[in-house]
């Protein structure tokens, strides 16, 4: 089994700044993407950020220069550091994780999400 925990959230004023952190432990041969997605109340939940086992990242138009995602591969942790934040960035932040279980079947890729970490941002 794969375990994903976040932290890192919290209530903080339009302008300010968060660094959501997000690990991975269990039975894992390696992790090929990583991301930090949201849902908002009465919204789907969306993409923020992901980055690749090499570090080629994508964002959301919505964060694009304001939010920065980064890993490391050895502690199989993702982060994402928020700056500038606007109330609209309220929502609930989940990890995901793309999981490969066993090396001599590298097609053999698995989804697993956190538990969420609720980010308020007030104006």
């Amino acid at each position: 089994q794969v375990q994903v925990v976040e932290s890192g959230g919290g209530l903080v004023q339009a302008g300010g700044s968060l660094r959501l952190s997000c690990a991975a432990s269990g039975r894992i041969f390696s992790i090929n993407v990583m991301g930090w997605y949201r849902q908002a109340p009465g919204k789907q939940r969306e993409l923020v950020a992901t980055i690749s086992s090499s570090n080629r990242t994508n964002y959301a138009d919505s964060v694009k220069g304001r939010f920065t995602i980064s890993r490391d591969n050895a502690k199989n942790t993702v982060y994402l550091q928020m700056n500038s934040l606007k109330p609209e960035d309220t929502a609930v932040y989940y990890c995901n994780a793309e999981v490969r279980v066993d090396r001599y079947y590298p097609s053999a890729l698995y989804q697993y999400w956190g538990q969420g970490t609720q980010v308020t941002v007030s104006s």
